[in-house]
Formats: structure tokens, C-alpha cells, sequence
């Protein structure tokens, strides 16, 4: 297969994880560096980019269904951009190695809490 057709079949599945709230930027990630031997902080910044319209559209289709709660989302937002800021900060300062390591140990440490975590039953979507 193509390196762009398995570059898309990875963008469509990070598109969909994304668009769930799924992290779909770690699909995308994991692809970037393992599979198109793209460097650690590359692939991030390819990420965010990606991220943009997929957001957009995401928000979009959730707020017309009056799915996103926007008193609970606006704090938690706020919070957001101070850590985005922060974070983009601190990345010039960590070097590639140890950011990968970072990253490496917090997907680790979500799929451990996504596998013990309690099941809560689903919502109902109206």
C-alpha cells in the first residue's frame, strides 16, 4: 500500500477517534512517528493542525444536537489555553527523547485507566 493511502486510512480513523473525544491525535501521533518516521515534536505540531478542522466541525455537529454543556465547557476551556500555553512553553525546553518518553508513559498510563476504570451506564442521546 501507498505511504498516502495509509497516511489517509490513519488521518480518517484519528478523524473519527477525534471527533468522538476518543484522542485521536494519539492515533495520529503513534502513525506519525512509528509508521511515517516523523519526529516526536513534528508530529505533534502536524496534530495540532489536523486538529483544527476536525474540532470545528466536531463542536459544530455537537452544539446543534445541544449535546455540549457550555457552563461546564467554558472553565474548562479557560484552563485549557492556560496549559496549551504553558505546555507550549515548556516543549522548547524538553527535548525530543524525553518528550516521547512523556507521551509513551501517558498513553500507557490512559489505557490503564480506560481498562480499571468503572463502566458509568450511557447516557441517552436525544
Amino acid at each position: 500500500m501507498s505511504d498516502i493511502i495509509i497516511g489517509s486510512i490513519a488521518g480518517l480513523v484519528s478523524g473519527i477517534a477525534g471527533s468522538m473525544g476518543l484522542g485521536g491525535g494519539s492515533v495520529l501521533i503513534i502513525y506519525l512517528t512509528l509508521f511515517a518516521g516523523v519526529k516526536q515534536l513534528a508530529a505533534q505540531g502536524t496534530n495540532l493542525i489536523f486538529f483544527v478542522p476536525i474540532a470545528a466541525v466536531s463542536v459544530f455537529i455537537y452544539a446543534k444536537r445541544g449535546i455540549i454543556k457550555w457552563r461546564t465547557v467554558l472553565p474548562i476551556m479557560a484552563g485549557g489555553v492556560i496549559g496549551t500555553v504553558g505546555s507550549g512553553l515548556a516543549v522548547s525546553l524538553v527535548g525530543g527523547e524525553l518528550l516521547s518518553k512523556i507521551f509513551g508513559g501517558f498513553i500507557i498510563l490512559y489505557g490503564l485507566i480506560m481498562l480499571f476504570s468503572k463502566n458509568k451506564s450511557p447516557e441517552k442521546q436525544g
